[in-house]
Protein backbone atom coordinates (compact mmCIF):
# COMPACT_ATOMS: atom_id res chain seq x y z
CA UNK A 1 0.00 0.00 0.00
CA UNK A 2 1.19 3.63 -0.90
CA UNK A 3 1.85 6.07 1.83
CA UNK A 4 0.30 9.06 2.24
CA UNK A 5 3.23 11.69 0.08
CA UNK A 6 4.39 14.15 3.17
CA UNK A 7 4.03 17.56 1.70
CA UNK A 8 7.41 19.73 1.78
CA UNK A 9 6.73 23.62 1.20
CA UNK A 10 9.63 23.09 -1.45
CA UNK A 11 9.56 26.45 -3.18
CA UNK A 12 7.26 28.08 -0.80
CA UNK A 13 8.10 30.81 1.00
CA UNK A 14 4.58 31.87 2.15
CA UNK A 15 3.38 30.81 5.75
CA UNK A 16 0.08 31.31 5.52
CA UNK A 17 -0.18 28.35 2.53
CA UNK A 18 2.04 26.82 4.19
CA UNK A 19 -0.14 26.50 7.48
CA UNK A 20 -3.45 26.36 5.45
CA UNK A 21 -1.99 23.78 2.74
CA UNK A 22 -0.87 21.63 5.60
CA UNK A 23 3.10 21.48 4.45
CA UNK A 24 5.28 20.63 6.90
CA UNK A 25 6.48 23.69 9.36
CA UNK A 26 9.15 23.72 11.54
CA UNK A 27 8.44 26.17 14.29
CA UNK A 28 10.15 28.88 14.81
CA UNK A 29 7.55 30.72 16.33
CA UNK A 30 9.21 30.97 19.87
CA UNK A 31 12.08 33.10 18.51
CA UNK A 32 9.64 35.24 16.72
CA UNK A 33 7.77 36.34 20.24
CA UNK A 34 11.09 36.64 22.20
CA UNK A 35 12.21 38.98 19.23
CA UNK A 36 8.93 41.09 18.95
CA UNK A 37 8.93 41.39 22.81
CA UNK A 38 11.76 43.06 24.25
CA UNK A 39 12.71 47.09 23.94
CA UNK A 40 14.16 47.27 20.45
CA UNK A 41 12.62 48.94 17.04
CA UNK A 42 15.11 47.89 14.79
CA UNK A 43 16.80 44.22 13.78
CA UNK A 44 18.93 42.86 11.35
CA UNK A 45 19.50 39.04 10.58
CA UNK A 46 21.95 38.12 7.70
CA UNK A 47 21.45 34.36 6.88
CA UNK A 48 22.93 32.61 3.38
CA UNK A 49 20.73 32.31 0.39
CA UNK A 50 17.77 29.59 0.82
CA UNK A 51 17.67 29.25 4.41
CA UNK A 52 14.15 30.63 5.10
CA UNK A 53 14.74 34.09 5.79
CA UNK A 54 11.69 35.04 3.53
CA UNK A 55 9.47 32.37 5.45
CA UNK A 56 10.62 33.94 8.45
CA UNK A 57 9.65 37.46 7.41
CA UNK A 58 5.86 36.44 6.00
CA UNK A 59 5.60 34.63 9.35
CA UNK A 60 6.36 37.82 10.84
CA UNK A 61 3.74 39.62 8.79
CA UNK A 62 1.41 36.88 9.38
CA UNK A 63 2.04 37.64 13.49
CA UNK A 64 1.64 41.31 12.73
CA UNK A 65 -1.55 40.72 10.86
CA UNK A 66 -2.91 38.89 14.06
CA UNK A 67 -3.74 36.07 11.89
CA UNK A 68 -4.02 34.07 15.05
CA UNK A 69 -5.77 30.79 13.38
CA UNK A 70 -2.46 30.32 11.18
CA UNK A 71 -0.51 29.90 14.62
CA UNK A 72 -2.66 26.92 16.18
CA UNK A 73 -0.67 24.28 17.74
CA UNK A 74 2.79 26.32 17.11
CA UNK A 75 4.78 27.18 20.46
CA UNK A 76 3.74 31.21 19.86
CA UNK A 77 -0.40 30.53 21.09
CA UNK A 78 0.53 29.04 24.15
CA UNK A 79 2.88 32.50 24.76
CA UNK A 80 0.96 35.19 22.89
CA UNK A 81 -2.09 36.41 25.16
CA UNK A 82 -3.15 39.84 22.66
CA UNK A 83 -2.71 39.51 19.18
CA UNK A 84 -2.94 43.25 18.35
CA UNK A 85 -3.44 43.48 14.65
CA UNK A 86 -0.71 45.99 12.89
CA UNK A 87 -0.16 47.73 9.37
CA UNK A 88 1.99 45.51 7.65
CA UNK A 89 5.00 47.21 4.53
CA UNK A 90 6.07 44.19 3.23
CA UNK A 91 8.86 45.17 0.62
CA UNK A 92 11.16 42.42 -1.49
CA UNK A 93 14.10 43.56 -2.96
CA UNK A 94 14.61 40.27 -4.41
CA UNK A 95 13.59 41.20 -7.61
CA UNK A 96 15.70 44.82 -7.91
CA UNK A 97 19.10 42.63 -9.32
CA UNK A 98 21.38 43.18 -12.05
CA UNK A 99 19.83 47.00 -12.51
CA UNK A 100 21.30 50.66 -12.91
CA UNK A 101 20.18 53.77 -11.00
CA UNK A 102 17.48 54.32 -12.93
CA UNK A 103 16.32 51.46 -13.36
CA UNK A 104 16.43 50.43 -9.50
CA UNK A 105 14.69 53.90 -8.36
CA UNK A 106 12.04 52.79 -11.31
CA UNK A 107 11.65 49.30 -9.16
CA UNK A 108 11.19 50.48 -6.02
CA UNK A 109 8.79 52.61 -7.19
CA UNK A 110 6.55 49.61 -8.14
CA UNK A 111 7.52 48.17 -4.42
CA UNK A 112 6.03 51.27 -3.10
CA UNK A 113 2.69 51.79 -5.84
CA UNK A 114 1.55 47.65 -4.25
CA UNK A 115 1.53 49.26 -0.49
CA UNK A 116 0.11 52.40 -1.99
CA UNK A 117 -2.58 50.91 -3.14
CA UNK A 118 -3.81 48.92 -0.16
CA UNK A 119 -3.63 52.00 2.23
CA UNK A 120 -6.06 54.25 -0.79
CA UNK A 121 -2.38 56.90 -1.87
CA UNK A 122 -3.55 57.42 -5.51
CA UNK A 123 -1.61 60.83 -5.48
CA UNK A 124 1.80 59.68 -4.23
CA UNK A 125 4.52 62.47 -3.90
CA UNK A 126 7.75 62.92 -5.52
CA UNK A 127 10.71 60.93 -4.49
CA UNK A 128 10.89 56.86 -3.62
CA UNK A 129 11.97 58.56 -0.27
CA UNK A 130 8.77 60.70 0.35
CA UNK A 131 6.38 58.08 -1.01
CA UNK A 132 7.72 56.13 2.16
CA UNK A 133 7.72 58.82 4.80
CA UNK A 134 3.73 59.40 3.39
CA UNK A 135 3.03 55.81 3.19
CA UNK A 136 3.91 55.20 6.69
CA UNK A 137 2.26 58.38 7.91
CA UNK A 138 -1.16 57.47 5.93
CA UNK A 139 -0.77 53.34 7.37
CA UNK A 140 -0.12 54.91 10.78
CA UNK A 141 -3.29 57.32 10.52
CA UNK A 142 -5.95 55.10 9.17
CA UNK A 143 -5.26 52.42 11.12
CA UNK A 144 -4.72 54.27 14.66
CA UNK A 145 -2.14 51.55 15.41
CA UNK A 146 2.04 51.89 14.86
CA UNK A 147 3.41 50.82 11.88
CA UNK A 148 5.77 47.36 10.98
CA UNK A 149 7.98 47.56 8.29
CA UNK A 150 10.28 43.86 6.89
CA UNK A 151 12.00 44.47 4.33
CA UNK A 152 13.29 41.05 2.88
CA UNK A 153 16.43 41.07 0.75
CA UNK A 154 17.27 44.48 1.62
CA UNK A 155 20.84 44.09 0.15
CA UNK A 156 19.99 42.08 -3.53
CA UNK A 157 20.14 45.11 -5.50
CA UNK A 158 24.09 45.65 -4.32
CA UNK A 159 24.82 42.03 -4.14
CA UNK A 160 26.18 41.60 -8.06
CA UNK A 161 27.98 45.13 -8.50
CA UNK A 162 29.57 44.87 -4.95
CA UNK A 163 32.76 44.07 -7.15
CA UNK A 164 32.25 47.15 -9.01
CA UNK A 165 32.97 49.96 -6.87
CA UNK A 166 31.61 52.87 -8.74
CA UNK A 167 28.14 50.93 -9.36
CA UNK A 168 28.27 49.69 -6.05
CA UNK A 169 28.18 53.39 -4.65
CA UNK A 170 25.83 54.66 -7.10
CA UNK A 171 22.88 51.68 -5.88
CA UNK A 172 24.35 51.92 -2.61
CA UNK A 173 23.14 56.45 -2.53
CA UNK A 174 19.93 54.72 -3.52
CA UNK A 175 19.00 52.49 -1.20
CA UNK A 176 20.51 54.82 1.65
CA UNK A 177 17.63 57.53 0.29
CA UNK A 178 15.06 54.93 0.10
CA UNK A 179 15.90 53.71 3.86
CA UNK A 180 16.51 56.48 5.35
CA UNK A 181 12.49 57.62 6.53
CA UNK A 182 12.93 54.06 8.87
CA UNK A 183 14.79 56.36 10.90
CA UNK A 184 12.83 59.90 10.66
CA UNK A 185 9.34 58.37 11.45
CA UNK A 186 11.13 56.25 14.40
CA UNK A 187 7.71 57.21 16.61
CA UNK A 188 5.24 55.86 14.42
CA UNK A 189 6.99 52.25 14.17
CA UNK A 190 6.38 49.69 16.13
CA UNK A 191 9.18 46.83 14.52
CA UNK A 192 11.38 46.92 11.74
CA UNK A 193 12.86 43.55 10.70
CA UNK A 194 15.48 44.16 7.60
CA UNK A 195 16.93 40.62 6.12
CA UNK A 196 19.55 39.47 3.56
CA UNK A 197 22.59 38.16 3.03
CA UNK A 198 25.76 40.53 3.60
CA UNK A 199 26.30 43.03 6.02
CA UNK A 200 26.70 46.17 4.51
CA UNK A 201 27.41 49.15 7.36
CA UNK A 202 25.23 50.99 8.96
CA UNK A 203 26.47 54.24 7.97
CA UNK A 204 26.80 53.56 3.98
CA UNK A 205 22.84 52.15 3.97
CA UNK A 206 21.01 53.06 7.32
CA UNK A 207 22.78 56.37 7.48
CA UNK A 208 21.84 57.51 11.19
CA UNK A 209 19.95 54.15 12.12
CA UNK A 210 22.57 53.31 14.89
CA UNK A 211 19.82 51.56 17.11
CA UNK A 212 19.45 48.03 15.27
CA UNK A 213 19.99 45.10 17.15
CA UNK A 214 22.07 42.85 15.06
CA UNK A 215 20.86 39.35 15.25
CA UNK A 216 23.28 37.39 12.90
CA UNK A 217 25.94 35.85 15.49
CA UNK A 218 23.69 36.64 19.03
CA UNK A 219 23.69 33.48 20.83
CA UNK A 220 20.18 33.32 21.53
CA UNK A 221 19.10 33.38 17.85
CA UNK A 222 21.19 31.31 15.94
CA UNK A 223 18.87 28.63 15.12
CA UNK A 224 16.00 31.27 13.97
CA UNK A 225 16.26 30.04 10.38
CA UNK A 226 17.68 26.78 9.09
CA UNK A 227 17.06 23.20 10.96
CA UNK A 228 18.68 22.68 14.15
CA UNK A 229 19.74 19.17 15.25
CA UNK A 230 17.30 18.53 17.53
CA UNK A 231 14.29 19.76 15.46
CA UNK A 232 15.80 17.18 12.83
CA UNK A 233 15.57 14.70 15.38
CA UNK A 234 12.31 15.32 16.85
CA UNK A 235 10.08 16.83 13.88
CA UNK A 236 11.50 15.08 11.14
CA UNK A 237 12.20 11.67 12.35
CA UNK A 238 10.01 10.47 10.70
CA UNK A 239 11.36 11.57 7.34
CA UNK A 240 14.62 9.95 8.33
CA UNK A 241 13.40 6.43 8.56
CA UNK A 242 11.18 6.97 5.79
CA UNK A 243 14.08 8.39 3.14
CA UNK A 244 16.27 5.46 5.04
CA UNK A 245 13.92 2.83 3.89
CA UNK A 246 14.36 4.02 0.50
CA UNK A 247 17.90 4.00 0.29
CA UNK A 248 18.74 0.85 2.00
CA UNK A 249 20.68 1.54 4.97
CA UNK A 250 19.42 2.23 9.04
CA UNK A 251 18.09 5.02 10.74
CA UNK A 252 21.59 5.89 12.85
CA UNK A 253 23.01 5.83 9.15
CA UNK A 254 20.74 8.03 7.40
CA UNK A 255 21.34 10.62 10.24
CA UNK A 256 25.33 10.33 9.71
CA UNK A 257 24.91 10.71 5.91
CA UNK A 258 22.89 14.06 6.50
CA UNK A 259 25.33 15.35 9.08
CA UNK A 260 27.97 14.83 6.36
CA UNK A 261 26.07 16.40 3.82
CA UNK A 262 23.85 19.13 5.05
CA UNK A 263 24.88 19.68 8.56
CA UNK A 264 27.95 21.91 10.41
CA UNK A 265 26.82 25.11 10.01
CA UNK A 266 26.71 27.88 13.14
CA UNK A 267 25.93 31.12 13.46
CA UNK A 268 27.50 32.69 16.73
CA UNK A 269 30.35 30.74 19.63
CA UNK A 270 27.58 29.13 20.78
CA UNK A 271 25.29 27.81 18.08
CA UNK A 272 23.31 24.55 18.13
CA UNK A 273 24.28 22.37 14.80
CA UNK A 274 22.60 23.71 11.84
CA UNK A 275 21.26 21.69 8.79
CA UNK A 276 20.93 23.38 5.39
CA UNK A 277 16.86 23.58 5.04
CA UNK A 278 16.83 23.60 0.99
CA UNK A 279 19.24 20.66 1.08
CA UNK A 280 17.49 18.84 3.74
CA UNK A 281 13.86 19.19 2.42
CA UNK A 282 15.22 18.27 -0.93
CA UNK A 283 16.89 15.15 0.06
CA UNK A 284 13.44 13.87 1.86
CA UNK A 285 11.71 14.54 -1.53
CA UNK A 286 13.62 13.33 -3.41
CA UNK A 287 15.23 10.68 -0.98
CA UNK A 288 18.40 10.44 -2.25
CA UNK A 289 21.42 12.39 -1.15
CA UNK A 290 22.59 15.48 -3.67
CA UNK A 291 23.76 19.02 -4.14
CA UNK A 292 20.80 21.05 -4.29
CA UNK A 293 22.03 23.96 -2.37
CA UNK A 294 24.62 23.93 -4.60
CA UNK A 295 22.62 23.13 -7.73
CA UNK A 296 20.33 25.76 -7.47
CA UNK A 297 22.73 28.24 -8.80
CA UNK A 298 26.35 29.45 -7.43
CA UNK A 299 25.93 33.12 -7.37
CA UNK A 300 27.39 35.30 -9.90
CA UNK A 301 28.74 38.04 -7.55
CA UNK A 302 30.38 35.40 -5.28
CA UNK A 303 32.50 34.58 -8.37
CA UNK A 304 33.43 38.02 -9.61
CA UNK A 305 34.70 38.51 -5.80
CA UNK A 306 36.89 35.45 -5.76
CA UNK A 307 38.49 37.19 -8.71
CA UNK A 308 38.39 40.33 -7.60
CA UNK A 309 40.79 39.02 -4.66
CA UNK A 310 43.05 36.29 -6.05
CA UNK A 311 41.28 33.62 -4.07
CA UNK A 312 43.62 30.77 -3.60
CA UNK A 313 41.69 27.43 -3.43
CA UNK A 314 43.28 26.49 -0.10
CA UNK A 315 42.99 29.56 1.44
CA UNK A 316 39.19 29.31 2.03
CA UNK A 317 39.64 26.49 4.67
CA UNK A 318 40.29 26.24 8.22
CA UNK A 319 41.21 29.76 8.97
CA UNK A 320 41.15 32.05 12.40
CA UNK A 321 39.81 34.95 12.86
CA UNK A 322 38.15 37.27 15.54
CA UNK A 323 34.31 39.10 14.27
CA UNK A 324 35.44 41.53 13.46
CA UNK A 325 36.81 39.94 10.44
CA UNK A 326 34.77 37.90 8.67
CA UNK A 327 30.88 39.46 10.74
CA UNK A 328 32.04 42.92 8.62
CA UNK A 329 30.50 45.08 6.16
CA UNK A 330 31.14 43.92 2.69
CA UNK A 331 31.89 46.84 0.91
CA UNK A 332 34.83 47.59 3.27
CA UNK A 333 36.60 43.73 3.37
CA UNK A 334 39.99 43.75 2.51
CA UNK A 335 39.73 39.88 1.65
CA UNK A 336 37.01 37.30 0.75
CA UNK A 337 36.55 36.18 4.25
CA UNK A 338 33.56 38.12 5.42
CA UNK A 339 31.18 37.33 2.21
CA UNK A 340 32.15 33.71 2.08
CA UNK A 341 30.68 33.80 5.55
CA UNK A 342 28.05 35.49 4.85
CA UNK A 343 27.01 33.51 1.81
CA UNK A 344 27.39 30.20 3.32
CA UNK A 345 30.58 29.00 1.61
CA UNK A 346 32.59 28.87 5.49
CA UNK A 347 30.70 28.68 8.70
CA UNK A 348 31.97 28.87 12.89
CA UNK A 349 33.57 25.58 13.54
CA UNK A 350 34.83 26.29 17.10
CA UNK A 351 35.12 29.64 19.61
CA UNK A 352 37.68 30.38 21.77
CA UNK A 353 36.04 32.28 24.18
CA UNK A 354 39.52 33.15 26.33
CA UNK A 355 40.94 34.89 23.78
CA UNK A 356 37.96 35.22 21.64
CA UNK A 357 38.65 34.06 18.19
CA UNK A 358 36.86 31.32 15.82
CA UNK A 359 37.63 29.22 13.59
CA UNK A 360 36.35 29.09 10.32
CA UNK A 361 36.01 26.30 7.67
CA UNK A 362 33.41 24.83 5.20
CA UNK A 363 30.37 23.57 6.59
CA UNK A 364 29.70 20.04 5.06
CA UNK A 365 30.41 17.99 2.03
CA UNK A 366 27.93 19.39 -0.12
CA UNK A 367 29.43 22.97 0.10
CA UNK A 368 33.32 21.41 -0.13
CA UNK A 369 32.20 19.64 -3.26
CA UNK A 370 30.21 22.32 -4.77
CA UNK A 371 33.07 25.02 -4.38
CA UNK A 372 35.57 22.72 -5.47
CA UNK A 373 33.71 22.60 -8.69
CA UNK A 374 33.63 26.04 -9.07
CA UNK A 375 36.77 26.76 -8.85
CA UNK A 376 37.80 24.44 -11.53
CA UNK A 377 37.54 26.76 -14.85
CA UNK A 378 40.03 28.91 -13.02
CA UNK A 379 42.32 26.25 -12.03
CA UNK A 380 42.01 23.05 -14.04
CA UNK A 381 40.04 23.19 -17.06
CA UNK A 382 37.01 24.99 -18.68
CA UNK A 383 35.79 21.04 -19.27
CA UNK A 384 34.38 20.66 -15.83
CA UNK A 385 32.91 17.32 -16.46
CA UNK A 386 35.88 16.10 -17.38
CA UNK A 387 37.51 16.87 -14.14
CA UNK A 388 35.10 15.68 -12.40
CA UNK A 389 35.08 12.41 -13.74
CA UNK A 390 38.97 12.08 -13.65
CA UNK A 391 38.81 12.38 -10.06
CA UNK A 392 36.45 10.26 -9.36
CA UNK A 393 38.84 7.34 -11.64
CA UNK A 394 41.79 8.88 -9.41
CA UNK A 395 39.88 7.73 -6.08
CA UNK A 396 39.49 4.77 -7.60
CA UNK A 397 43.12 3.78 -8.12
CA UNK A 398 43.91 5.62 -4.77
CA UNK A 399 41.79 2.89 -3.05
CA UNK A 400 43.34 0.25 -4.42
CA UNK A 401 46.24 2.25 -3.38
CA UNK A 402 48.01 3.01 -6.56
CA UNK A 403 49.52 6.00 -6.47
CA UNK A 404 51.23 5.50 -9.76
CA UNK A 405 47.99 4.57 -11.78
CA UNK A 406 46.05 7.43 -10.61
CA UNK A 407 49.39 10.21 -11.70
CA UNK A 408 48.69 8.32 -14.78
CA UNK A 409 45.46 9.06 -15.11
CA UNK A 410 46.14 12.93 -14.19
CA UNK A 411 48.97 13.26 -16.89
CA UNK A 412 46.64 11.56 -19.47
CA UNK A 413 44.01 14.34 -18.10
CA UNK A 414 46.10 17.39 -18.16
CA UNK A 415 46.75 16.18 -21.87
CA UNK A 416 43.73 16.23 -23.22
CA UNK A 417 42.13 19.07 -21.68
CA UNK A 418 42.47 22.60 -22.51
CA UNK A 419 44.15 24.35 -19.96
CA UNK A 420 43.77 27.66 -18.08
CA UNK A 421 46.10 30.68 -18.56
CA UNK A 422 48.99 31.73 -16.04
CA UNK A 423 50.51 28.62 -14.88
CA UNK A 424 53.88 29.30 -14.93
CA UNK A 425 54.69 29.44 -10.99
CA UNK A 426 55.02 26.64 -8.66
CA UNK A 427 52.27 27.31 -6.38
CA UNK A 428 49.32 27.00 -9.41
CA UNK A 429 50.04 23.42 -9.77
CA UNK A 430 50.12 22.71 -6.04
CA UNK A 431 46.49 24.56 -6.48
CA UNK A 432 45.14 22.41 -9.07
CA UNK A 433 46.19 19.15 -7.58
CA UNK A 434 44.59 20.18 -4.25
CA UNK A 435 41.41 20.93 -6.31
CA UNK A 436 41.49 17.55 -8.04
CA UNK A 437 42.32 15.90 -4.34
CA UNK A 438 39.54 17.72 -2.90
CA UNK A 439 36.92 16.34 -5.16
CA UNK A 440 38.05 13.10 -4.25
CA UNK A 441 35.56 13.63 -0.68
CA UNK A 442 36.51 11.15 1.04
CA UNK A 443 40.26 12.35 1.80
CA UNK A 444 41.23 14.77 4.16
CA UNK A 445 43.79 17.17 1.99
CA UNK A 446 45.83 20.06 3.06
CA UNK A 447 48.62 22.33 1.67
CA UNK A 448 51.78 24.11 2.81
CA UNK A 449 51.70 21.41 5.91
CA UNK A 450 54.24 22.85 8.15
CA UNK A 451 56.89 20.90 9.78
CA UNK A 452 59.94 21.05 11.95
CA UNK A 453 61.98 21.35 9.02
CA UNK A 454 60.07 23.34 6.70
CA UNK A 455 56.51 22.83 4.72
CA UNK A 456 55.12 19.87 2.26
CA UNK A 457 53.30 21.02 -0.83
CA UNK A 458 50.33 18.72 -0.24
CA UNK A 459 49.35 16.16 2.49
CA UNK A 460 46.70 13.40 1.51
CA UNK A 461 45.08 11.43 3.83
CA UNK A 462 43.22 8.31 2.14
CA UNK A 463 41.31 5.75 3.88
CA UNK A 464 44.50 3.66 3.68
CA UNK A 465 47.30 5.49 3.36
CA UNK A 466 49.14 9.22 3.72
CA UNK A 467 51.17 10.41 0.97
CA UNK A 468 53.67 13.52 1.10
CA UNK A 469 53.63 15.13 -2.14
CA UNK A 470 56.35 17.57 -3.14
CA UNK A 471 55.90 19.74 -6.85
CA UNK A 472 58.97 21.07 -8.52
CA UNK A 473 58.57 23.26 -12.02
CA UNK A 474 60.72 22.63 -14.42
CA UNK A 475 63.25 20.49 -13.06
CA UNK A 476 62.92 16.92 -12.09
CA UNK A 477 61.15 14.42 -9.76
CA UNK A 478 64.24 13.00 -7.62
CA UNK A 479 64.76 16.84 -7.29
CA UNK A 480 61.37 16.98 -5.37
CA UNK A 481 62.24 13.32 -3.58
CA UNK A 482 65.00 14.38 -2.74
CA UNK A 483 63.76 17.89 -0.74
CA UNK A 484 61.22 15.36 0.74
CA UNK A 485 64.42 12.82 2.03
CA UNK A 486 66.20 16.15 3.35
CA UNK A 487 63.72 17.40 5.25
CA UNK A 488 62.68 14.26 6.95
CA UNK A 489 58.93 15.06 6.66
CA UNK A 490 58.04 11.24 7.51
CA UNK A 491 59.21 12.22 10.84
CA UNK A 492 56.97 14.86 11.40
CA UNK A 493 53.31 12.41 10.53
CA UNK A 494 55.16 9.29 12.51
CA UNK A 495 51.84 9.22 14.56
CA UNK A 496 49.01 9.15 11.86
CA UNK A 497 49.60 5.11 12.46
CA UNK A 498 48.72 4.72 8.11
CA UNK A 499 51.50 3.99 6.23
CA UNK A 500 53.66 6.72 4.52
CA UNK A 501 54.19 7.24 1.02
CA UNK A 502 56.63 10.04 -0.75
CA UNK A 503 56.29 11.23 -4.12
CA UNK A 504 58.11 13.83 -5.69
CA UNK A 505 55.95 15.30 -9.19
CA UNK A 506 57.78 17.37 -11.62
CA UNK A 507 55.57 19.78 -13.99
CA UNK A 508 56.64 21.24 -17.09
CA UNK A 509 55.93 24.88 -17.79
CA UNK A 510 55.73 24.80 -21.46
CA UNK A 511 53.14 21.64 -21.82
CA UNK A 512 51.20 22.37 -18.51
CA UNK A 513 51.69 18.75 -17.82
CA UNK A 514 53.15 16.37 -15.53
CA UNK A 515 56.53 14.62 -16.99
CA UNK A 516 57.43 12.37 -14.66
CA UNK A 517 57.45 11.07 -10.76
CA UNK A 518 58.96 9.16 -8.37
CA UNK A 519 57.45 6.83 -5.94
CA UNK A 520 58.83 5.57 -2.27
Amino acid sequence: MLMARKLYPLGIQTFERIRKEDKLYIDKTEYIYHMTHTSGTYFFLARPRRFGKSLLVSTLQSYFEGKKDLFEGLAIEKLEKEWTEYPVLHFDMSGGKHMDKEQLEEYLGYRLHDEEKKWGISNPAKGNNNRLIDLINTAHEKSGKQVVVLIDEYDAPLLDVAHDNDRLIALRDVMRNFYSPLKYREPVLRFVFLTGITKFSQVSIFSELNNITLLSMNDDYAGICGITKEELLTQMSEDIGELAEKIGITKEQAIEKLKEHYDGYHFSGESPDIFNPYSLLNCFNEKKFGSYWFASGTPTYLINMMRKFDVIPSDITRVEADASEFDAPTENMTTIMPLLYQSGYITIKDYNQEYNYYTLDIPNKEVKVGLTKSLIPSYVTSNTLAATNTARRIAQALDKQDMNGALGLLQTFLGTVPYCSNTNYEGHYQQMLYIIFTLLTDYLVDVEVHTPKGRVDIVLLTKTNLYLIELKLNQDAQTAMQQINLKNYRQRFALSEKPITKVGVNFDGTTRNITDWVIE
